[in-house]
């Protein structure tokens, strides 16, 4: 599963679109989001983002061992996110190439696995509610 989703997702972002590459300033990209947000193409681009390494993290997430302990999901994201980056820099794809665009891919693979985790959680047998300080106090 973790091999598919890596295949989905250099498919995604290293298949040319054109020649060269753009830079996308972290700046203005953050501006355009901001300005955006009531346009479906905005938010399409932004869930993209969000969304891209999701998957990924999620296959990875359920490996069994070192690789799925929080730390070094999170250096995984954050290396892939910026490998994609540097890939799309390197090769001649016409892609844009943006540290904002890494910043969210890696944050939403993250967000991915901990919304896994607090899910499994919840639906875990047995399961008993955290007490809070006021119901221990009482």
């Amino acid at each position: 599963m973790a091999l598919a989703a890596a295949v989905l997702t250099a498919a995604v972002t290293l298949t040319p679109v054109g020649e060269g590459w753009a830079w996308g300033a972290p700046r203005e990209e953050l501006r355009w989001y901001l300005a955006g947000l009531d346009h479906p193409g905005t938010l399409v681009q932004l869930l993209g983002n969000l969304l891209l390494l999701a998957p990924l993290a999620l296959a990875v997430h359920r490996l069994e061992g070192r690789v799925a302990r929080p730390r070094v999901l999170v250096a995984l994201a954050l290396a892939t996110a910026a490998s994609i980056e540097l890939l799309q820099l390197v090769l001649p794809l016409g892609r844009v190439v943006s540290p904002l665009d890494a910043t969210l891919n890696a944050t939403g693979a993250v967000l991915a696995v901990v919304v896994a985790e607090a899910l499994a959680t919840a639906a875990r047998p047995g399961r008993r509610p955290a007490r809070t300080a006021r119901a221990r106090a009482a």
